[in-house]
């Protein structure tokens, strides 16, 4: 039955019906509870003390799944943050390195969040897997630029990536390529948690098999996740005890989120002498950005508002520029140390994210989710700073993906930078069509990556193809309509052009 059975005003009281609400709620949190215990009893022994810790983790945000009342900040309370609690980066900057930089860095751990596949852009297999510039793969970038940071100052500073059971297996196969590099990685799981009936709220899946018809039972609860993950799975103890202090966390997919060494040294040797526990990198927002996560000041703490929280007659305000002007980069700076006090406190407090989902066949499911940012109110000390546009390269889509494989970019031990040889430090505006959403197809429709360093905006739509050394400028839209072909030849400059109808050429 549904969660909420609906009481005319007239026969209960309000008293009646929150208690009858409330007889509701224990009886479903039984029924779930005896779900997972049978869930549970089909564990090969193994795998037992694993799987409990993941069900007894989801009973624990069921639960306050349970006693939310909905996903709605109390938009009264919302306040712009203080001047002081969101610093510049150039004011960061600008106070120089100590010279003994390499005893900072080796305080440090960089941790990758590695959860994703590839699947939203046509790619099988974990996403980070997927070759981003001169046949490197994400995940080749970030080893590079590690390797690079430990042979520079003979430092010894860990990756550790963050997998799902989705990417784990494939990701681990890849990592023996590693071996020689100058990186020790490390690996741990996020949990594994089940799906739950949009209607019953009881889990979908009958046993703790996610293979075959089951696979679409479970899920990674979302990156939030990270703090009891990391917790349990003795890393975090493993690190401490190595002396490190320090996190890097970041998604694996944003090419901006390079160890910075003036953010590093703001942490270790704040100029005040009272360390951040947690540092959020913030940056400006775009058009582009208007969904971001932002910042806020709530009941005296830092505080991440995502959009999903806020109440719909303040989506508007929230999207607006002008009242909230920068956004979550989602880059993050947090002590260890803290993590570990927090954790053992069960003094976490992240906001549920409900996020519907249709599985393939037809069943209306929800899984529940945290975001690894929305810890922030729960540290002690906490500060965003904002940082250069630079640091956030996010590649979700081709659109992404074309920007970095182009000269736009230059690749310098595992870090892109943007080409000297533009002018302006903005990031051109691309919007590739459907016709261009798999990797696959994309690689195909460009014979070699066009020259875009003078380019602004270019949107193309339809069954489009670009022949060898094009080069694009200012704005240049191309609409091939549908049963039409469009090929740009070869070394062919448009500046400023509108290419619609159809345009092929064959060769004779």
């Amino acid at each position: 039955g549904r969660l909420f059975v609906p009481v005319s005003g007239k026969a209960m009281s309000q008293d009646g019906a929150s208690q009858f609400q409330e007889v509701i709620r224990q009886e479903l949190e039984l029924s779930v509870k005896k779900e997972l215990e049978k869930i549970l009893t089909t564990a090969p022994s193994h795998e037992f003390e694993h799987t409990k810790k993941d069900l007894d983790g989801f009973r624990k945000l069921f639960h306050r799944f349970l006693q939310e009342k909905g996903p709605s900040v109390d938009w009264g309370k919302i306040q712009r943050p203080p001047e002081d609690s969101i610093q510049p980066y150039e004011k960061i900057k600008a106070r120089g390195l100590p010279d003994n930089i390499s005893s900072v860095l080796n305080k440090l751990v960089v941790v990758k969040l590695n959860g994703g596949l590839g699947t939203s852009m046509g790619c099988k297999g974990p996403k980070s897997l997927i070759g981003v510039r001169n046949e490197n793969t994400f995940l080749d970038l970030t080893v590079q630029q590690i390797e690079h940071l430990n042979k520079t100052y003979n430092t010894d500073v860990p990756l550790v990536l963050m997998n799902s059971f989705n990417t784990d297996e494939d990701t681990k196969k890849i990592l023996q390529k590693y071996s020689h590099c100058r990186v020790k990685i490390y690996t741990f799981n996020q949990s594994r948690y089940p799906r739950i009936n949009k209607e019953s709220l009881l889990p979908v899946a009958k046993d703790v098999s996610y293979s075959g018809e089951n696979t679409e039972a479970w899920y990674p609860p979302g990156h939030g996740d990270i703090y009891a993950s990391f917790y349990n799975s003795g890393l975090l103890d493993t690190l401490i005890g190595e002396g490190k202090e320090y996190i890097f966390v970041s998604n694996i997919d944003n090419l901006g989120a390079t160890v910075d060494l003036y953010i590093l040294n703001h942490l270790m040797n704040p100029p005040n002498g009272k360390r951040c526990e947690f540092v959020m990198e913030v940056t400006n927002k775009t058009r582009a950005d208007v969904k971001g996560g932002t910042l806020t000041q709530y009941e005296g703490k830092l505080r991440l508002v995502e959009i999903a929280q806020v109440p719909k007659a303040h989506v508007d305000e929230f999207k607006s520029v002008s009242k909230f002007k920068i956004f979550n980069t989602n880059n993050l700076w947090i002590s260890l140390a803290a993590v570990k006090r927090l954790q053992e406190q069960n003094a976490i407090d992240m906001e549920i994210i409900v996020n519907p989902k249709t599985l393939d066949g037809g069943l209306n499911v929800i899984q529940l989710e945290t975001a690894v940012g929305a810890a922030i109110k729960s540290f002690e000390n906490s500060l965003g700073i904002n940082v250069p546009r630079s640091r956030f390269l996010p590649v979700k889509t081709t659109s992404d993906l074309l920007l970095v494989m182009s000269n736009l970019y230059s690749l310098n031990a595992g870090s892109l930078t943007m080409s000297e040889k533009r002018e302006f430090p903005t990031v051109p505006l691309v919007k590739l069509g459907s016709s261009f959403t798999k990797v696959q197809d994309y690689l195909r429709r460009f014979e070699s990556i066009p020259d875009m360093l003078e380019l602004d905006h270019l949107t193309v739509s339809g069954d489009v193809t670009f022949g060898k050394n094009v080069s694009l400028k200012g704005t240049v839209i191309i609409i091939a309509n549908h049963g039409d072909r469009i090929d740009i030849p070869p070394g062919a400059v448009l500046e400023n052009k509108i290419v619609s109808g159809n345009l092929r050429i064959l060769d004779h």
